[in-house]
């Protein structure tokens, strides 16, 4: 087996409800075999990685550290609980129990033997409580112990170490702290806090939470992977959605609540951010980025987004869409586990739904779709939020899946005890335009075409951006697509399979430059043109082009008036979005020339060979939904 990747866990994670280390062990391609064969050579594996473990950990005076093991179909991640003061000393200390087991089972390291001679157990010991005893600091400790004496949160980081949060935090750099003692704890106080999570809906239902905040009369500090917002301002714009996110905004004066987009990849590398909040939300879980430190199937991934409910204080509540059977079924694993303390709350667009009819008869709290009314139920007593055509970015209801992340804020906003008022008052407040929800079904009208920029970044995403503009009127539907080199082939595969059921008319494929991901140039783009062509697609429906700018560009002469043309924007969304409503003010129209002159040549034939889709009756049929 092979050390795959060695890191400090600083907050609440998958296997430790606390700070700790992990390695990620996994088998060398000389050693993959039978399932029965490796679930022995895992179990060999982990027995001795515990024993050498608490060996090093008894010598070094951590004897009360609490060991986890998650295993996956190709290895083993293995993790104990240390001291947040001493984490880089605790990597050092799992790196040597790893070279012990290897040493006791004679395994591999890569393809070749380990050629480093083990470090006898008295010199590691020696060694590592030198490392531990120059990184430990007794201040941090003694602010953390003083901070939960007083039931406020403690943050630290190698910058930075607070205790409170919004107004009520006192923040000192991490290298200069003050003596507990000093602190004026009764000016120390936190602010509620909500952790956002999902495959697909986290940064939408953010913005949705955000102007619920500000409709209450609050100002929000929001994360999410388009940066940091403080009420109505962008404090920073690149992507904040992990635990480092988390600590910069709830250290700001301004802030009256925290609403955290929360990443899975935050979670796995770091941990949490915060080792409690009010309110969490899992909007649904999909496959997408499988295969990194130790996920590899949606069970797990569905197991680590719900890290967000194990700190929930009972007093709050946990929000889970009932309509996702990966969702329930975590649930359930984290209950029978005693992870979750919060009751929850189930949002569903079926009001009928067997979990949430029975939920909802025993008292408990959910929120549904009504005959087109967003009902929340607390206590067996409904309350009428407001309508799908209220809420714009539910395109009168027809993009189904922002009707669940409006459910899903509902939910959110009344664990924290917001007014309905507000809730409506909000959810009305957010369109889908580039200035309210950039990237997220904006919707532009050029010239007699439809133009649909989002984000839409897998299967589950487009399979749902495509059901929610079905009903436009289209003559043709002309995609844009691509994918990070870091999905495996299948992944990406599943991806071009979920557009191509729309029916494209033409299907332009980028190359996504900045998110190559270890594989080289122009690999991703053919197994998406490879996967068309496996699927029908003639050599005059595809094309494709080295950039996504390009690729936009593309579409754009290609497209025909009553066409729709839908684009999924990733890595330079603000130019596109430019781009778009810059056409939109100049009233472009399809036919004309685009500033800055052309950037792709012909197709493989030209416009007037791409096949048609859709029928005229179809059209006649068709109803337009959606903001003009």
């Amino acid at each position: 087996m092979e050390l795959l990747d060695s890191r400090r866990l600083t907050g609440p994670n998958l296997l430790l409800e606390g700070p700790g280390a992990v390695i990620d062990v996994g088998f060398t391609s000389a050693e993959a075999g039978p399932a029965e064969r490796g679930a022995i050579e895992r179990s060999a594996v982990e027995s001795a990685w515990r024993a050498h473990v608490r060996t090093i950990l008894d010598a070094v005076g951590w004897g009360r550290s609490l060991l986890a093991v998650h295993p996956f179909p190709r290895g083993l991640s293995l993790a104990f609980s240390a001291p947040e003061d001493a984490l880089y000393a605790a990597t050092e200390v799992n790196e040597w129990a790893w070279a012990a087991t290897c040493g006791e089972l004679g395994l591999k390291v890569g393809e070749k033997e380990d050629a480093r001679p083990l470090e006898p157990l008295q010199e590691a010991t020696e060694r590592l409580r030198a490392t531990i005893t120059e990184e430990s600091d007794p201040a941090l400790l003694a602010l953390r112990d003083a901070a939960a004496r007083h039931d406020v949160t403690f943050l630290t980081d190698e910058d930075a170490t607070s205790v409170g949060m919004g107004d009520g935090c006192r923040c000192w750099p991490t290298t200069d702290l003050r003596n507990a003692s000093e602190v004026d704890w009764d000016g120390v106080r936190d602010v509620p806090v909500a952790l956002i999570t999902g495959t697909n809906g986290k940064t939408t239902t953010v913005r949705l939470l955000c102007a619920i905040a500000r409709a209450a009369g609050l100002v929000p500090g929001a994360t999410s992977t388009d940066g940091i917002v403080v009420g109505d301002e962008v404090v920073d714009a690149d992507d904040w959605a992990g635990p480092g996110g988390a600590r910069q905004v709830l250290r700001m004066p301004a802030v009256d609540v925290g609403i955290l987009e929360t990443a899975r990849g935050g979670i796995l590398r770091r941990g949490l951010g915060v080792s409690r909040a009010d309110a969490a939300l899992l909007t649904n879980v999909a496959e997408d980025h499988l295969g990194e430190y130790g996920v590899e199937d949606v069970a797990a991934l569905a197991d680590v987004k719900l890290v967000v409910g194990r700190v929930v204080v009972p007093a709050g509540r946990v929000v889970l869409n009932a309509e996702d059977e990966r969702v329930v079924a975590a649930a359930e694993r984290a209950r029978r586990k005693g992870h979750l303390r919060a009751p929850i709350t189930w949002f569903s667009l079926d009001p009928r739904d067997p979990l949430v009819s029975r939920h909802v008869a025993e008292g408990g709290h959910a929120c549904a779709l009504v005959d087109r009314e967003l009902v929340l139920w607390r206590g067996g007593r409904p309350d009428t939020v407001t309508t799908v055509e209220r809420v714009p970015i539910t395109l009168d209801g027809a993009a189904r899946f922002n009707v669940r992340n409006a459910l899903a804020a509902v939910g959110v906003a009344a664990t924290l005890g917001w007014p309905v008022k507000a809730m409506a008052a909000g959810l009305s407040a957010v369109r889908g335009t580039p200035e309210d929800n950039p990237g997220r079904l904006n919707l532009f009208e050029l010239g007699g075409a439809r133009v649909l920029a989002d984000f839409a970044h897998n299967p589950h995403g487009m399979s749902a951006l495509l059901e929610a503009v079905a009903s436009l009127p289209a003559g043709r539907r002309l995609i844009v697509i691509g994918q990070a080199g870091d999905r495996d082939d299948e992944s990406i595969r599943r991806l071009v399979r979920a557009a191509w059921a729309a029916q494209p008319a033409l299907v332009i494929v980028k190359e996504m430059e900045k998110y190559l991901r270890g594989r080289p140039a122009g690999e991703v783009p053919g197994i998406i043109v490879d996967e068309l062509r496996r699927l029908g697609a003639r050599d005059e429906s595809v094309r494709r082009t080295d950039s996504e700018m390009e690729a936009v560009r593309a579409a754009l002469e290609a497209a025909r008036p009553g066409d729709l043309v839908v684009l999924t924007v990733h890595s330079d969304r603000e130019e596109v979005l430019g781009l778009l409503s810059d056409l939109r003010r100049a009233g472009w129209a399809p036919g004309q020339a685009l500033p800055g002159g052309r950037a792709s040549g012909p197709a493989s034939g030209t416009e007037s060979e791409l096949p048609a889709s859709g029928t005229e009756s179809d059209l006649r049929a068709a109803t337009s939904s959606g903001p003009e």
